[in-house]
């Protein structure tokens, strides 16, 4: 590896955005058909760091170098030419439109002014068959699951003759089979020559797959080492500046009487079947299973953002009718959903306004007239209590990392007073650090005596925080774990409907 040549080199790169320095004097490099991780806490500077390089943001100062060539990076279409594509987190792809016209977008073959249609589907044909990838590209990306729809984003970029990818948190909707997908992929791209920006908060996937890593903390660079040579530990402590004792919080909480009960959930039968439990007071109840098992969907009607079919819910035993989320939150429900930026968050509005979006009714002075002084000092406090970092309360959400974004989601629901708070992958996407934050806010809300439920894809981490675990399978409850019978391996079982 050491004596491939270098592809890409950034040296002392800087960049501001105002009230925020987000890098200073980074330094970066990339090796021919290397896969590098790029890690660091939320907020570290990796994302605007990967958007210079991509031509969404200009540096500041610095300098970039493609092939030993220095180079201004003007635009995204100037990116493509230099040979560096970006799969980002939510992927840029058009649904309505075929796999092949989405491998050859704004590329499409001409030939006096008309689509070559039959030309461009055997290119593209030709591109999937050469990783070995049976895909139909004559129909609609809409119908292709996640996995598959990010292998056409990796085929894209192949189509463009990219001598580097970067890939943004690439894993993080997959499954476990649908990762070793992906890394196929990636170990063939490797194999071409092409180099692997592979940015992620999942550690384990860097001693996977990854060749080297580079460590960001607060902007700024703090060492590239060779995986081989780096334990967990020593990477944790690199990127967040500390030892972290306890990944988990420990729980010394006394779970009280039946809070909430849901009686036969369904919604219609879809992927939501009959499904009913109960929750106590200071309980962490944990949901596991399988992407498309049905948990997300349970959460969505429990909180009245889909509408249920049959079923009851119950809140200290007596029947409470939710048709919609406001009837939610008038029964003291929160729920941190999955989709933060589609779901949680008004991102063009300031944090201010995110944080008090649900408790407006608590700055209404005399009932009527919305007191501003409140809105700010309410804000402020839990921006300073979750250590949310943003040079204001007035900075546009939009403009925060994403552990930090979720940090406000979590403002919203705590200064709301939900006595039931669901969380729905809490902690997707959020680095270590934050992480740990997350967990105690959790065990906080428990130690209060709320009914806290959790659905989380990560096993370790359904049962580091939870007292209770209830897996999910094709839309059912198909089993329950009491915490001193916890194992992953039990968990899969139940996962795949294989016990009982």
């Amino acid at each position: 590896m050491e004596n491939r040549p270098e592809i890409l080199r950034l040296t002392n790169i800087n960049k501001s955005f105002p009230g925020v320095k987000a890098l200073t004097d980074m330094c970066f490099s990339l090796r021919k058909g290397e896969v590098h991780a790029l890690v660091g806490e939320n907020g570290a500077g990796k994302s605007t760091l990967m958007k210079i390089l991509s031509g969404a943001y200009k540096k500041d100062s610095g300098t970039i170098e493609v092939d030993g060539n220095p180079v201004e990076i003007e635009s995204p279409k100037h990116s493509e030419r230099l040979g560096i594509a970006i799969i980002y987190q939510e992927l840029n792809l058009i649904r309505r439109v075929s796999v092949a016209e989405n491998v050859f977008l704004g590329r499409y073959p001409m030939k006096h002014g008309f689509v070559q249609w039959n030309q461009m589907n055997q290119a593209a044909k030709a591109l999937f068959d050469s990783f070995g990838i049976e895909m139909d590209v004559n129909q609609q990306l809409r119908s292709l699951s996640l996995a598959q729809q990010q292998i056409v984003e990796i085929i894209k970029a192949v189509s463009i003759n990219a001598k580097v990818v970067i890939m943004d948190e690439p894993t993080s909707s997959l499954t476990s089979r649908e990762t070793e997908v992906l890394f196929r992929i990636i170990q063939s791209l490797r194999e071409r020559g092409v180099a692997v920006i592979f940015i992620t908060h999942r550690l384990d996937e860097i001693y996977a797959i990854c060749d080297r890593m580079t460590i960001l903390r607060d902007g700024c660079y703090i060492g590239t080492r060779d995986v081989k040579d780096i334990s967990k530990a020593e990477m944790i402590s690199m990127m967040i500046g500390r030892e972290l004792t306890r990944q988990y919080p420990l729980r010394d909480v006394q779970i009280g009487d039946v809070v909430f009960e849901a009686q036969h959930l369904d919604d219609g039968g879809h992927r939501v079947k009959d499904v009913s439990f109960v929750a106590r007071a200071g309980e962490v109840l944990g949901f596991a299973g399988l992407v498309g098992a049905g948990r997300t969907e349970t959460m969505r009607l429990i909180f009245g953002a889909d509408p249920k079919v049959h079923g009851k819910i119950l809140i200290d035993g007596q029947e409470v009718h939710i048709r919609n989320p406001r009837d939610a939150i008038a029964h003291r429900i929160g729920f941190v959903t999955e989709n933060r930026k589609e779901e949680g968050l008004f991102l063009r509005m300031p944090v201010r306004v995110n944080i008090t979006s649900v408790a407006y009714k608590k700055i209404l002075a005399a009932g009527t007239f919305f007191n501003f002084r409140k809105e700010r000092k309410l804000s402020e406090e839990f921006v300073q209590k979750l250590r949310i970092v943003t040079p204001s309360v007035n900075q546009r959400v939009m403009f925060l990392s994403g552990g930090n974004q979720q940090k406000v989601v979590l403002s919203k629901w705590l200064l709301s007073d939900s006595r039931i708070v669901i969380f729905d992958e809490p902690t997707r996407g959020i680095d270590v650090g934050a992480k740990r934050e997350i967990y105690e806010i959790i065990n906080a809300l428990a130690g209060e005596g709320k009914v806290v439920i959790v659905v989380s894809s990560e096993m370790e981490e359904v049962m580091g925080i939870t007292d209770r675990i209830l897996v999910m399978h094709e839309g059912k409850i198909s089993g329950e774990i009491l915490k001193k019978d916890y194992s992953q391996n039990l968990i899969t079982e139940y996962a795949i409907g294989g016990v009982g």
